[in-house]
């Protein structure tokens, strides 16, 4: 009997001897245990519980516990992080001038102009060239001088001073509308994918800034996002059909004024005009004198479709209930004007609202 008890302890010693020889055996049973019970250390207790039972029974160590073993934990999964945005841009710029920046096909002041970015306006900077920038704003994609550019944390302070809320048109054909309900006046319709500033989320309505009127957007054929002014697209009038030196000369004279301020009443094109002070004051260098109103100055010249209108022709726009805004067609379906007093002389879609009607004041 005595020869039995002591082959059992001796078959026990062994065990334990066996396992503590193996640690990563011990590991990966201890590990295994725990997946199963979820408690690392109820299981610590119960192989200590074991190690003292076999110590009174005369096992080879009296009060040897079991080394304590525990899984090593998973490695955390870390998704990438998503690049820092700021109105839209990764590598922000924003244009520091007082009028406007301009963009430029290639990095030199000898490349032609593909376009215009506004003060405080937003680009996407691609890369640096020398002392040049190229850069992405809206449908622009040119080179600007570093020098007139904030980059960095003084772009990103800037454009948290000066950037606004937007409604962009979602749908294909958008009214605005003179009271916030479908039962009142439309004010004029939008194509997809204009921006007009908001002034209001009113919930199911959004009241917006239309060339420096008050109108109302239904809230879901529209997308607002905070945003800069983008660049706009500087389009060269080309000689060719209908298109006279007089034309040529009359729109690129009005072009030089993009980015200069809107101001109620004025007629100074470097200190300030409205869209009918402006029409006034580009048409007086050649000659034709226009009252400073758009809706008297929609009764000279000829009218024409806006499918036959030629550089330098008049696009006159209505509120609902008479025309309000006027702008100077400069080719390829754009349009410059005197907008509002926040994105001041701009270049627009010829159609970014409906044309109320189209008057040529020059000969062919």
């Amino acid at each position: 009997m005595r020869n039995k008890k002591s082959l059992m302890i001796a078959m026990a010693a062994a065990v334990l001897v066996s396992v503590s020889s193996f640690p990563s055996y011990a590991a990966g049973v201890n590990a295994g245990i725990s997946a199963v019970f979820g408690d690392n250390l109820a299981v610590q207790t119960n192989l200590n519980k074991t190690a003292e039972t076999l110590s009174m029974t005369g096992g080879p160590e009296a009060g040897t516990t079991a080394p304590e073993v525990q899984a090593a934990p998973e490695a955390a999964v870390q998704e990438p992080a998503a690049p820092a945005t700021i109105c839209g841009y990764t590598n922000l710029g924003v244009a520091n001038v007082e009028n406007h920046l301009n963009v430029r096909e290639g990095a030199g002041e000898e490349y032609d102009l593909v376009g215009k970015l506004t003060k405080d306006g937003g680009c996407e900077i691609l890369e640096a060239e020398g002392e040049w920038y190229k850069i992405q704003s809206g449908k622009v994609t040119g080179y600007v001088k570093g020098e007139y550019l904030l980059t960095g944390e003084a772009a990103a302070a800037r454009a948290q001073e000066v950037k606004t809320t937007v409604a962009t048109t979602n749908t294909q054909t958008v009214y605005l509308r003179t009271e916030p309900n479908t039962d009142c006046t439309i004010w004029t319709a939008m194509p997809e994918g204009e921006d007009i500033l908001v002034i209001e989320d009113q919930g199911e309505w959004v009241k917006v800034d239309l060339d420096g009127d008050e109108c109302y957007v239904y809230s879901e054929y529209v997308d607002l996002s905070e945003q800069l002014p983008k660049a706009m697209t500087m389009t060269e009038v080309r000689y060719g059909e209908g298109v006279s030196d007089v034309r040529v000369a009359l729109v690129n004279y009005a072009c030089q004024f993009i980015g200069n301020r809107y101001v109620w009443g004025g007629t100074s094109l470097t200190n300030g005009v409205d869209c009918s002070g402006f029409t006034m004051r580009i048409y007086e260098q050649y000659g034709i004198y226009l009252p400073h109103k758009a809706s008297a100055q929609a009764g000279y010249g000829t009218r024409v479709s806006a499918s036959e209108a030629r550089p330098g022709d008049l696009f006159f726009y209505s509120n609902g209930s008479g025309i309000n805004h006027v702008a100077i067609y400069i080719g390829n379906g754009q349009v410059v004007h005197a907008s509002t007093p926040k994105s001041g002389i701009k270049i627009s879609n010829a159609f970014y609202r409906t044309p109320a009607c189209v008057t040529r004041l020059l000969g062919d």
